[in-house]
């Protein structure tokens, strides 16, 4: 559930500056939060009619660290500093300083090497990229959620320190009522029980979105991607979930009811065209680890207080991050292999490697000629990323009929939403309430004037706020809002698209590849882009002998 952006317009009508307060976790140990008693209600809705109350609690951060995921992920962390330190550290050069640019280039500074980070934008994140207007807001390419089930990730925040910059929710999904306008179904998962027992509790305490006969076959039809592992789920791959649904005999409403908003949360597209491969992956996830289904946001804007320790990290160890360098062409030897990378300003940049960690729609536009026809490039025609379009709005007043969470709007246009001024640090205010959403599908608005994509998600928004947003804004009013359009974000994950994932060495000596849309199991994710980069960074640290040699006879060539 988060979302990336390439490409952003970003308009804005005027407002006012609102006021900022902090919160803090309170007193811990470590940079955790000490624990809240189990009897703490951080939501409190007292009786019918009457006033809503929201109370901002941050949760202690889940035991993550003895999981199985959780150790593989340090594992494969702890190589990179273990490895022997190289007599002649490589030089790589890295395009794009997305979340899998700077993964790549931060483990292959851990394993000695010096890698040159070159972002075209004058902004760090790629698709977690976000900016402040005049007023010193924020506003963000996405709504970036956290889970417990992103081991890579968490390892990520560990290693820099920085853990308690994770605002941990309570561990429920929180959907909207469409049938019930103002009101929410929970899916509240117990800390006292293990996994699967917690999530299975947590879906037949649950009798507002599902019925029971509507459970038992769910469970039932369930029960081969349970009994299957790994092999079953990725079989499913060319099947889209709408299809898998009814082949198992699963009746549609339970995916009206749940799974659309769980394909627009995790691909922006509904039902009828997400690989049943990614709901698997997902719920395999969910279920088999306690708090695999936890989820936290991020305490202020990803550039700061993500990016940039990951940023000083590399900086500190000896490696170079350069902003407003765009790439113009992949320059090629007579051999095929790299020569160098040409950007648009005329600086050319050379090293004993190179990797493109961009967007899979950026690399086809600066694939060169002669690599097109090579079938591990060419298979990357079906890989297209999907059109999003995420939202801000600033409201004249507090809205109450919120949550300190994420929430799922099943609604037509809107996939998931926050009260960002309640669940985040830097946003938080105490008088006025500030919305991001997600807007998916967008393939049809994409082109739309963002007067038009306000239009549209306020009449949304009045049937989720009844009481307190009207489409005309006679109840709550807009002091000024956000639209950011991504024509290409995060790739489609469309049945039969996984075989065209590649590998993250390219069968090109010394270029390699790294971004969520390449192999690995996280699929078009936080996680999958930073696991990405660990494969990239452990690929070229596995050729050192190979990239050291052909550096040398490179620089003997040139001296002829």
């Amino acid at each position: 559930m988060s979302l990336y952006v390439n490409v952003s317009s970003a308009t804005g009508k005027c407002g006012v500056t609102t006021s900022r307060l902090s919160f803090s976790h309170g007193d811990g140990i470590m940079g955790h939060p000490l624990k809240f008693p189990t009897s703490f209600i951080p939501i409190t809705r007292p009786i019918k009619n009457a006033p809503l109350k929201v109370v901002c609690v941050d949760y202690p951060r889940p035991e993550l660290d003895n999981t199985s995921n959780f150790l593989e992920a340090a594992y494969l962390s702890s190589t990179f500093r273990a490895s022997p330190r190289p007599s002649k550290p490589l030089k790589i050069v890295i395009a794009g300083a997305g979340l899998a640019g700077l993964s790549t280039a931060k483990y292959l500074a851990d394993a000695g090497h010096k890698p040159i980070l070159l972002e075209a934008r004058d902004v760090l994140g790629g698709k977690v990229a976000a900016w402040k207007d005049d007023d010193g807001d924020w506003y963000e390419t996405g709504l970036h959620i956290f889970f417990g089930a992103y081991p890579n990730v968490q390892n990520l925040f560990g290693e820099l320190g920085i853990n308690d910059r994770l605002q941990w929710k309570e561990h429920s999904m929180i959907f909207a009522m469409p049938n019930k306008p103002g009101e929410f179904s929970r899916f509240d998962f117990p800390d006292v029980l293990p996994a699967p027992l917690n999530g299975i509790w947590a879906i037949l305490k649950n009798n507002e979105m599902l019925t029971w006969p509507e459970k038992v076959k769910f469970a039932i039809g369930l029960l081969p991607a349970m009994l299957g592992g790994q092999a079953y789920v990725e079989a499913q791959d060319g099947l889209s979930v709408q299809d898998w649904m009814r082949k198992q005999g699963i009746p549609d409403r339970v995916t009206t009811e749940v799974f659309i908003a769980m394909s627009k949360a995790l691909n922006f597209i509904n039902p009828d065209e997400l690989s049943m491969q990614c709901i698997l992956i997902a719920l395999n996830r969910f279920l088999q680890e306690k708090h695999g289904s936890k989820m936290a946001f991020l305490d202020g804007s990803p550039p700061e207080r993500l990016c940039m320790p990951i940023v000083d990290h590399i900086q500190s160890l000896g490696g170079q991050v350069r902003l407003n360098s765009r790439i113009q062409k992949i320059e090629l030897n007579k051999d095929g292999t790299v020569k160098n990378f040409l950007l648009n300003d005329g600086d050319i940049i050379k090293g004993d490697a190179y990797v493109f960690a961009t967007p899979v729609d950026i690399l086809k536009l600066l694939l060169p000629d002669d690599w097109k026809p090579v079938p591990y490039f060419k298979k990357l025609e079906k890989l297209v990323g999907v059109p999003v379009i995420n939202i801000h709005i600033w409201f004249d007043r507090k809205l109450k009929n919120t949550y300190d969470h994420l929430l799922f709007s099943r609604s037509p246009l809107l996939s998931v939403y926050a009260d960002m001024s309640v669940t985040c640090k830097e946003y938080y205010d105490p008088n006025k309430s500030m919305l991001e959403l997600v807007f998916a599908p967008a393939e049809e608005w994409i082109s739309r004037s963002d007067s038009d994509i306000i239009d549209a998600t306020m009449s949304e928004l009045s049937r989720l706020f009844p009481d307190e947003i009207a489409a005309d804004q006679s109840k709550a009013k807009i002091l000024k809002y956000h639209v950011v359009k991504t024509p290409r974000s995060v790739y489609k994950t469309v049945p039969d698209c996984e075989p065209c994932r590649p590998l993250q060495r390219s069968p090109v000596e010394g270029f390699y590849l790294a971004g969520d849309y390449t192999k690995q199991k996280y699929l078009a994710s936080m996680e999958g882009a930073v696991l990405s980069g660990k494969f990239c960074a452990q690929a070229i640290v596995q050729d050192y002998e190979l990239l050291a040699a052909r550096g040398e006879v490179v620089a003997e060539a040139s001296l002829v």
